[in-house]
């Protein structure tokens, strides 16, 4: 569903108003803003974030002891190959890669989840919801991808509240960087690590149109350098 994007500076108020209510600095003045007035959003296809859910939930699973054949099996019968990106399935496969990186993307699944209504906040003071987990496809079990979807009956939030959130963690990705830099105390117990997850999947679900965006970018390509 593609929306008229809400107005950029009245959502940046916004998030800079939650910023001090968290007591965190606030960016400088010309911090750009995520859209521009007049520009459009959307979210991606509901069965793609489905499917990013899917394939972290199954990294997540095999950075903690699931066998690669296993992994390699499920993925097969959930017809979700085409969707593992090539550092994902190196790591899938043989297990090379950074093991750490791929144990953050919790925080990446716990903000795709909320974008599908899984989860029912996403609030930057509070970990990672401990039932999420029962929303996940059942691995052991073997529950299929289609078999998942059937189950969970996503219900994708609003895009407009989706970009609003993403322009939020935009600000809080700066901020919580700024905080820890300074050794100062951050307002809850999530780090800067699980802020930077949290905005990458929003950067990737929430689809930008207008004169000065680029097609969407694919999971590996997602900018996090501003």
């Amino acid at each position: 569903m593609l929306v008229a994007a809400p107005d950029p500076r009245e959502v940046r108020e916004a998030s800079l108003d939650e910023l001090s209510r968290l007591r965190l600095p606030l960016p400088p003045t010309q911090f750009p803003l995520v859209w521009e007035p007049g520009d459009e959003i959307e979210l991606r296809p509901t069965v793609e974030i489905e499917a990013r859910i899917a394939v972290l939930h199954l990294i997540l699973a095999r950075c903690f002891g699931m066998p690669a054949q296993t992994a390699m099996s499920w993925l097969l019968d959930s017809h979700l190959v085409d969707m593992v990106t090539p550092p994902e399935w190196q790591f899938v496969v043989g297990g090379k890669g950074d093991h750490r990186s791929f144990v953050l993307h919790h925080d990446a699944l716990f903000s795709l989840s909320w974008v599908l209504g899984l989860s029912k906040q996403l609030d930057p003071t509070i970990p990672v919801d401990e039932r999420l987990v029962e929303r996940m496809p059942y691995l052991a079990g073997g529950e299929t991808f289609g078999q998942w979807r059937a189950r969970i009956l996503a219900a994708p939030q609003h895009p407009a509240d989706a970009a609003a959130l993403l322009d939020l963690h935009y600000c809080l990705d700066w901020a919580y960087l700024e905080v820890e830099k300074s050794g100062q105390r951050l307002p809850g117990l999530v780090d800067a690590n699980a802020i930077g997850q949290r905005r990458w999947a929003l950067e990737w679900a929430v689809m930008l149109r207008g004169p000065y965006h680029d097609e969407p970018p694919g999971w590996e390509e997602v900018d996090l350098s501003t």
